[in-house]
């Protein structure tokens, strides 16, 4: 019979126990990724909707500028004596002047998508002929909720 020398009898548990752990929390980490890719595929829908609907704030704004429906003067948030809502409000479409988040904001989107969306619209005077446009658009995700912002500048000059 061969006898084997101490050094060579195998793994011992303590060896076994520290493997485990290792495989363990590399385990848990793969799930948290998992997890972590599988909330971004669900909350894209929501994403592009909020992506979409800030955009379209914005262009409406150019397009109230570019058609002359408001003067520069108007193009101000309520605090500053403009026209454009101070607060957050739910997605309503656009009221006469065809401009979203003034008062005379029309109807609530039908959409039940849409219910819990709110949309705010931030202007701040950069300079005389400039000014900052903040669209922010709140969105629920699951048992919290989400903010997509998007600024762009707009000038006096159509």
């Amino acid at each position: 019979m061969h006898k084997q020398a101490d050094g060579e009898s195998g793994f011992s548990l303590i060896e076994t126990l520290v493997s485990l752990g290792v495989l363990t929390v590399g385990a848990v980490g793969m799930a948290a990724v998992f997890a972590q890719g599988l909330q971004s595929a669900v909350s894209s829908p929501d994403e592009l909707i909020a992506t979409q609907k800030a955009a379209e704030a914005i262009e409406s704004v150019y397009a109230a500028r570019d058609s002359h429906t408001i003067t520069w003067a108007q193009l101000r948030n309520v605090s500053d004596m403009g026209i454009f809502l101070n607060s957050a409000t739910p997605m309503n479409m656009a009221g006469a002047d065809g401009i979203l988040n003034t008062g005379d904001s029309g109807e609530t989107l039908e959409s039940a998508k849409l219910a819990r969306y709110t949309r705010k619209i931030q202007i701040d005077d950069l300079s005389r002929d400039l000014r900052a446009i903040t669209v922010i658009i709140t969105y629920p995700a699951g048992s919290t909720f989400r903010t997509y912002t998007l600024t762009s500048y707009i000038s006096a000059f159509a």
